[in-house]
């Protein structure tokens, strides 16, 4: 994404101007190359004299010890916490995470300069371990594609809750912590380091390996949502513990398969393999059941792509109505799946739907990202189109079918993004 993403404002776009020293950094305009250039200049020089750019996490570590070169490690303006008080847990490392910490600290002492200041390797370790369990994930303007990592000393602060009252968001170059819901004087704000699609179990597992902690949130303690997450058919037709185990065990293989897939651009066999496993998976298992919902985002996601997208829109449907009973109401994930639900309704003619879905989405979005983020402004625009539109297909149908046909014969039709094989971003980095 180097070369399609402004180092400096994250807008992506394809024609970008490139510097003329590194070859590497890519800007918008000579606006954003100047706002770069004070974090840019040493990265600049050192990039040219290695011959290439190091990985983000080489980089980003040598930004923050230019910065403290230039600055001092001390507590600067606005800042609740210097970069040398932030837990590192090197000490929790296991024997593979310490050989790949050795390895990024050979690899950064190639890249950094000589006449830089000189760090030592107890330090720069600290430096990578900071990073390893502090760094956010940085978005493009956007917020949909995964761009690169840093470090917010401040928000390092927030600790985790599985169910949270407040989200961080990535907005136009800033950071921002935003509350979910009313917090009351006294209430300690919390984030959720990993999204809440998964059992309380592997919610667990997943944050003692990448933030080292056991968490004991009131929805871990308690398994709070595990049984809608897990849910299988009831009634008469309830299937056997040894049929769920079996189709449980199916979904995890197609999984695999999808993805070995999805990475071969092979799409039509993506669709083939999550309708063999619905199939499977629909006598068997619950509306809520995660593995369910797994393949019927992947399914609405793909077959959007291939602008199939009756069928598309039948499976968004369901996934997002099994999301609006796990997720927490202002969920940014949450909100962010609606809106191209309600996108692939619109794509399919389904106007109605269409509008509503748009219309939850922004009501969401308005609060986890704000109303200057440019995806809600994006959202504004379709909820005021859809709306026009709805009108009109109440109004005469007929004449608003008519009249749609031709706009789209008259247009390049938008095709839907390439499907990626990674969710949407995390602000929170993982290890890979």
């Amino acid at each position: 994404m180097t070369h399609v993403v402004c180092h400096t404002c994250f807008k992506r776009q394809e024609k970008l101007h490139r510097c003329g020293q590194c070859k590497f950094a890519y800007y918008c305009d000579r606006t954003c190359q100047r706002d770069a250039w004070l974090n840019h200049k040493n990265e600049c020089s050192a990039i040219k004299k290695h011959g290439k750019a190091p990985t983000e996490n080489i980089r980003l570590a040598a930004r923050i010890l230019w910065r403290i070169e230039r600055e001092g490690s001390g507590l600067s303006e606005n800042c609740l916490v210097s970069i040398d008080d932030l837990q590192n847990h090197v000490e929790n490392f296991d024997e593979e995470e310490k050989k790949d910490l050795r390895i990024d600290v050979e690899s950064f002492l190639e890249f950094w300069p000589a006449q830089s200041q000189q760090f030592g390797m107890q330090y720069i370790s600290h430096i990578f371990g900071v990073i390893n369990c502090n760094a956010f994930t940085l978005s493009d303007q956007r917020g949909l594609q995964a761009v690169g990592v840093g470090i917010f000393p401040n928000l390092c602060q927030a600790n985790h809750d599985c169910w949270p009252n407040c989200t961080v968001i990535f907005n136009n170059g800033k950071i921002e912590l935003r509350a979910l819901s009313k917090i009351s004087p006294g209430d300690e704000l919390t984030v959720s380091y990993v999204d809440f699609l998964n059992v309380s179990e592997e919610r667990q597992k997943q944050l003692k390996k990448q933030y080292y902690f056991d968490c004991t949130c009131e929805h871990c303690k308690k398994k709070i949502k595990d049984d809608l997450m897990l849910a299988v058919k009831g009634g008469d037709n309830k299937p056997s513990a040894e049929t769920v185990k079996e189709v449980i065990q199916f979904s995890k293989d197609t999984l695999e398969k999808i993805n070995k897939a999805r990475l071969e651009g092979t799409y039509h066999e993506v669709v083939k393999l999550c309708r063999e496993c619905l199939k499977k998976q629909e006598p068997v298992l619950g509306d809520t059941n995660i593995y369910l919902l797994r393949i019927l985002s992947i399914a609405s996601e793909v077959l959007s792509y291939l602008q199939m997208f009756e069928e598309a829109a039948e499976y968004a449907k369901r996934m997002v109505d099994g999301y609006m009973k796990i997720y927490h109401p202002n969920n940014a994930q949450l909100g962010m799946a609606v809106m191209r639900a309600g996108v692939t309704h619109w794509h399919a003619g389904l106007i109605e739907a269409g509008h509503s879905m748009i219309c939850k989405a922004y009501a969401i979005l308005l609060i986890t990202h704000g109303p200057s983020h440019p995806i809600t402004k994006d959202l504004e625009v379709m909820r005021v189109q859809t709306e026009m539109e709805l009108r009109m297909f109440q109004q005469n149908e007929f004449m608003y079918y008519k009249m749609r046909e031709a706009a789209l014969k008259n247009q390049k039709i938008q095709v839907m993004p390439e499907p990626s094989n990674e969710a949407p971003p995390s602000l929170f980095h993982k290890k890979e």
